[in-house]
């Protein structure tokens, strides 16, 4: 049975942040999925983020535009192979300032950042905040592959009061306003759940951002 018997529908799940599921059709997932296996080859390609503390992330990183390392920005992978980072192509900004567009209705600067995570079934991404940036710009999120729990919580704190939302392939998540600097995390990957047609095995999240550099 193809449909569901209850289809999913936008949901604000707090202020300015909202879920609609099946943004992305099947062609645009596809596309979007080629584009990042291309940018996961080296050289600035794919790679574990090593945390202060000596820690590593169980999500494997690349990213665009503004290479991401903790926790600040720069234009070389400076945790990694040290070469440029790829660039940040015109088609994404679209993408993201579209996806702005359909869930919040309001416009926003051009996107300039993208951080792509791959999560296979053991992966997780702790409570955090998306702060490093100089912009209050929404983030926009788009989900490949697996279907995960994405935990969305407050500005104020890593604890209760959160919103368990179920991602699945072709989702978007976008937040901004009074909750651009929630706390939010991935606590579970449900493995072997994606679209077959899709042909990825784990879990692909693409996050961009307006950088205000």
């Amino acid at each position: 049975m193809d449909a569901e018997l209850f289809p999913r529908a936008r949901t604000e799940v707090a202020p300015g942040a909202v879920h609609l599921p099946d943004w992305l059709d099947t062609d645009r997932q596809r596309d979007l999925l080629t584009a990042c296996r291309e940018w996961a080859r080296p050289p600035a390609g794919l790679r574990t983020v090593r945390t202060p503390g000596g820690g590593t992330m169980t999500a494997r990183q690349v990213c665009l535009g503004w290479h991401w390392y903790p926790y600040a920005y720069s234009r070389t992978v400076t945790d990694g192979d040290g070469t440029p980072v790829k660039p940040f192509p015109a088609w994404l900004d679209e993408l993201g300032r579209r996806a702005v567009a359909d869930t919040l209705g309001a416009p926003t600067a051009s996107y300039d950042i993208a951080l792509i995570n791959f999560y296979d079934g053991d992966a997780r991404m702790g409570m955090h905040r998306d702060s490093d940036e100089q912009s209050d710009a929404p983030v926009v999120s788009l989900s490949l592959g697996d279907t995960c729990v994405f935990r969305f919580g407050n500005p104020e704190t890593r604890t209760k009061p959160y919103t368990d939302v179920e991602l699945r392939s072709g989702d978007l998540f976008v937040f901004g306003g009074p909750s651009r600097l929630a706390y939010h995390g991935v606590p579970r990957v449900y493995e072997g759940t994606g679209p077959g047609e899709l042909g990825l095995k784990g879990r692909l999240n693409v996050t961009l951002r307006v950088s205000g550099f």
